[in-house]
């Protein structure tokens, strides 16, 4: 222990960045577990959509959605998902994958679906990027 503390007072700026990340840790972890959508693969997107009529919500920006989306996928952008609630009413009862570029801002665009009713929303591990790296198909337009 008083090496710990010998190490903390010798290199404060390295201490306080690993301390950082610990919580940024514990606080990543502390909210998936707290979290009432689920986070799934693109495997189980594929199901969700193919087997459950899921709808996938694609939440990047319009440019990004050209460039590259998943087939069938509907566009909001994050920042119209709150005006675009009304229009998103046929799906409260079907399951929604929200989709972003990495998952994250994702998480954010599910807990306001969920506040708003719908009662199936998922949220696509790794997002784009993921479903690109697993080398599954895009539409682009």
């Amino acid at each position: 222990m008083q090496q710990i503390l010998e190490f903390a007072h010798n290199h404060p700026i390295l201490s306080m960045a690993w301390v950082g990340c610990l919580i940024a840790i514990i606080v990543t972890t502390f909210q998936g577990l707290t979290a009432k959508f689920r986070m799934i693969t693109p495997a189980e997107l594929t199901l969700q959509v193919n087997r459950a009529d899921g709808q996938v919500l694609d939440i990047r920006a319009i440019d990004d959605f050209r460039k590259g989306h998943i087939a069938g996928a509907k566009n909001v952008p994050a920042a119209d998902l709150a005006n675009q609630l009304t229009n998103l009413e046929n799906y409260k009862d079907k399951p929604i994958i929200v989709v972003c570029y990495a998952g994250m801002t994702a998480q954010k665009a599910a807990t306001q679906l969920l506040a708003a009713g719908f009662a199936q929303v998922s949220v696509l591990t790794g997002g784009m990027q993921k479903w690109a790296d697993d080398k599954l198909p895009v539409v682009r337009k």
